[in-house]
């Protein structure tokens, strides 16, 4: 069996991407980890030829900044370096530069990967997901997260990266079936010093919407303001070993109660429901699970 990682980033060091980890992580899985570095101006290229591994093969890309609606350009970025991966993998195991695999599901995707490598019924693996926010101490469990989504699929080019590349379709717009693992991707794109979070929104949104609505929407300061979040809970469980030496390094205190819910009478009865059930009414699910 062969596997191919593959994934994508540009200015790294700028926005303190955690994309060393996220790469080491999937590393054992993998045959070769395709990385397609954008076009930088902090040292990224340097940072990803510096990680310590001969199964990196780094692609160099340019991205177009003007592809400003949807994220585009990032599921353009993810399908460069899907297309670049051995003709000869039978799984590609995509991780995007602010998140980290778990290594407590090792076994169940590794053993997933053997019993649906040649199932034609199965395009790809479900992953779970915790969603940090603030720090490394807690994470989002409002409905505004999303509790799975498709991190390893099948090496089949009519699949592709969906919409702003949370997930995958196939190119007529048919949801991949999927096979749910007991294993979890750690999301710590919202776990950045105030400072740092309120220069990465700035750019961020720029993917998505034109000058206007950034000056608009986008607040001005020069520490983002975390406390305007609807709902958090506090984090008791490990991050993946690959993250330990970055949570010693930095952390920091929120300055707020993240405790605090801030749900309407609505929201109020979903999560409870939620929560006793198990059940999340609506959501959004960009998959077939089988």
């Amino acid at each position: 069996m062969y596997v191919s990682g593959f994934t994508f980033v540009r200015n790294a060091i700028k926005f303190d991407y955690p994309i060393v980890e996220a790469i080491e992580s999937i590393l054992p899985f993998c045959n070769e980890v395709v990385v397609a570095v954008g076009n930088s101006d902090d040292g990224t290229l340097d940072l990803i030829k510096n990680i310590p591994s001969d199964k990196i093969r780094i692609i160099e890309t340019i991205w177009d900044d003007s592809l400003r609606e949807g994220g585009r350009v990032l599921a353009i970025e993810t399908n460069k370096a899907f297309d670049a991966i051995n003709p000869d993998a039978d799984w590609a195991f995509y991780i995007q530069g602010d998140e980290c695999f778990h290594e407590g599901g090792t076994d169940a995707v590794k053993q997933a990967m053997l019993k649906y490598k040649d199932d034609k019924r199965v395009d790809g693996l479900l992953f779970n997901y915790r969603h940090f926010y603030g720090s490394y101490d807690f994470v989002g469990d409002s409905r505004k997260w999303y509790r799975k989504e498709i991190r390893v699929i099948k090496n089949n080019k009519a699949i592709r990266s969906y919409r702003d590349a949370q997930g995958f379709r196939f190119k007529n717009n048919s949801k991949l079936k999927v096979k749910a693992v007991d294993a979890f991707i750690h999301h710590y794109g919202w776990v950045k010093h105030p400072k740092d979070m309120m220069a990465k929104q700035q750019s961020f949104h720029r993917m998505w919407h034109d000058d206007n609505w950034v000056d608009k929407h986008v607040p001005k300061g020069e520490q983002f303001d975390y406390s305007g979040i609807d709902s958090l809970i506090k984090f008791t469980g490990s991050h993946p070993k690959v993250m330990q030496p970055r949570l010693k390094r930095i952390n920091w205190d929120l300055g707020f109660d993240p405790t605090h819910k801030k749900y309407n009478l609505k929201l109020w009865v979903l999560y409870a429901i939620e929560k006793l059930t198990g059940w999340r009414m609506g959501e959004y699910k960009n998959y077939r699970e089988i």
